[in-house]
């Protein structure tokens, strides 16, 4: 996939690795649609990025959505690639009855899975027009591993990334290809609450985005995504203890509250 006069459209690019994600994109000449919530945000990127286009939605809302699919339609025609990074992530224990695990589930679910399975059937028309032309999911490591103490995200992004696979060999005849760019824990806002100063920089998401792009690498393990990918496929059981080597303390927490 070429890396450089395209219109991308990216969902959730005002912070961490969507931002650094559009930050490469600029400065490779790409014009770029950056979507958030939040209007602060993007006004900052839109005043520290060139050749952006900045559009307020939420895109676990219909209407939101629907409003975007109709300013695409009729400003960007020519689009043709789409970064689903837009994210939900829950830190809580399934075993905390203070906690509603079926209405972080149902957020995370929506934001995660499927906001993203709307958006993409929406866009197809537009992709399918295109001489070449791009869909990323932004998944997770725990797409191959659940972690335990972000039991909905990791279904989440699981669920994503089998959505993913399905749809790459539904496309595969087509001018759409099928990307899952797949960090590991990432030092951002996003991150915080789970440790993620002990992350991966987003920059570094983005340069090995970019490198597996032009390489049409479909499925883009990043830094440990791809030695826990490793693990797993040798031993399912080590890279679960692997990932939730702090699980006796989480647990724990629980019955001490």
């Amino acid at each position: 996939m070429k890396t450089s006069q395209n219109t991308v459209l990216l969902i959730g690019g005002t912070a961490g690795i969507g931002l650094e994600i559009a930050k490469k994109l600029t400065a490779l000449n790409n014009h770029v649609i950056i979507t958030g919530r939040n209007k602060e945000r993007l006004d900052a990127v839109a005043a520290t990025l060139d050749n952006v286009t900045t559009i307020l939605s939420d895109v676990s809302k219909i209407d939101d959505v629907d409003l975007l699919i109709n300013r695409v339609k009729a400003d960007f025609p020519q689009l043709n690639m789409v970064i689903n990074n837009a994210g939900r992530a829950i830190l809580y224990n399934l075993a905390d009855e203070h906690q509603d695990a079926f209405a972080n589930a149902e957020e995370e679910m929506l934001t995660n899975y499927l906001s993203i399975i709307r958006i993409n059937q929406k866009l197809l028309p537009i992709l399918k027009q295109q001489a070449a032309s791009a869909i990323i999911n932004v998944s997770s490591v725990v797409a191959y591993v659940p972690g335990i103490t972000l039991p909905g995200y990791a279904a989440s992004k699981a669920a994503l990334h089998s959505y993913t696979t399905s749809l790459r060999l539904t496309l595969e005849e087509t001018t759409v290809k099928v990307f899952e760019l797949m960090p590991p824990l990432v030092d951002t806002e996003f991150s915080k609450e789970i440790g993620g100063h002990n992350g991966i920089k987003p920059s570094v998401v983005a340069d090995e985005f970019i490198s597996a792009l032009v390489k049409d690498e479909f499925e883009i393990r990043v830094g440990d995504t791809a030695k826990i990918y490793e693990l797993f496929r040798q031993s399912p059981i080590d890279a679960l203890n692997v990932m939730n080597a702090n699980r006796k303390a989480w647990v724990e927490s629980i019955n001490q509250a």
